[in-house]
């Protein structure tokens, strides 16, 4: 049973983690602003902000993987990424993991091709830029980060969210660098099938200080 703190969770992919892996019996703490919509038995639910240093201290200490679920929009706008500085700076040199859900911009469009930021920058409405350049922003920040912290940083596929009502099927194909696509072109996948891909990951992990993706 691993101990594993979400932040974010009771977002759209941070609770499909909590589901999951309070699923398969090990030790949750969520992390949340807002209440859950229907709390999950045996998971711990911590109202408050990750912004709060006395949050942080509660939540932190003992855990096997802090896995960050965080959106950066609302009060985590320009703010998620020194939530991301703090992380690295007190887990770094400890047995405990970070994980971070990012974006798929970072993602390579094809082997040692352009990210798909560097393709669709120009065509992004400026509102959604900040959010992209963000888990950007973190995923170097964690490359740079002292070797002495084990984190992983997961990708989601082009087309992920809770507007798109993507059916869940009970797995995924997973991947490294460069963004996939099934057979007939599409990138997607649901919360509860990327959090299976999350968990394990927990369960076995693979991914030491690298990133990984997955789809349907």
């Amino acid at each position: 049973m691993a101990r594993i703190t979400v932040l974010g969770g009771t977002g759209y992919a941070g609770a499909a983690v909590v589901a999951e892996a309070a699923a398969r019996g090990h030790q949750v703490t969520s992390v949340s602003r807002s209440e859950p919509a229907t709390r999950i038995e045996g998971v711990d639910y911590v109202i408050g902000s990750a912004l709060d240093a006395d949050i942080l201290d509660a939540v932190l200490p003992g855990r096997d993987v802090i896995y960050s679920a965080l959106a950066p929009r609302g009060e985590m706008a320009g703010k998620l990424e020194g939530v991301v500085d703090v992380l690295i700076s007190r887990l770094a040199g400890t047995p405990t993991r970070l994980g971070y859900t990012g974006g798929a911009s970072s993602l390579h469009t094809e082997e040692g091709g352009p990210t798909l930021w560097e393709v669709s920058k120009d065509h992004l409405p400026a509102e959604v830029k900040p959010e992209v350049e963000t888990g950007i922003t973190v995923y170097a920040a964690l490359q740079a980060s002292p070797e002495s912290l084990d984190w992983f940083y997961v990708s989601p596929p082009a087309e992920f969210g809770s507007w798109l009502d993507t059916p869940d099927k009970g797995s995924y194909v997973l991947g490294g660098d460069v963004l996939l696509k099934d057979s007939d072109g599409n990138s997607t996948i649901s919360a509860a099938d990327l959090a299976i891909a999350v968990v394990d990951e927990i369960e076995t992990p693979t991914h030491h200080r690298a990133r990984f993706t997955a789809i349907h």
